[in-house]
């Protein structure tokens, strides 16, 4: 009795796992994984592109040396304030990264509509 179950499990183990190959390669589970890896690397480099080539030109123009990032509004005598220069810096880095992303679906032509 106890084997029968264990040939039960281990076959119903078998079939699951071929279940989960299936589904690994019917839905592209492994593009999915290689394009979320270039988009992560993709960011770091926008955002070095920001940080290091469009940020300092700017920090010039507002006497800041830290760029963007130093330029907050303070609320009153307590040390708070409005980041706003980081805020406007993240803006800058997303809409780069936004830029390069329709770049490559249109070079690439994956974009539905040209096809």
């Amino acid at each position: 009795m106890a084997v029968e179950k264990i040939k039960g499990v281990a076959g119903k183990v078998k079939g699951g796992a071929s279940g989960f190959k299936d589904f690994i390669k019917e839905q592209n589970i492994i593009g999915l994984a290689i394009g979320l890896v270039l988009g992560t690397a993709a960011g770091v480099v926008v955002n070095s592109l920001v940080n290091n080539v469009f940020m300092p030109p700017i920090g010039l123009l507002l006497g800041s040396t830290e760029g963007l990032k130093g330029w907050s509004i303070p609320l009153g005598d307590t040390g708070a304030a409005i980041g706003l220069g980081a805020f406007l810096n993240d803006l800058i880095n997303f809409l780069i990264l936004a830029l390069v992303i329709y770049i490559v679906i249109k070079t690439l032509k994956l974009d539905k509509k040209d096809k």
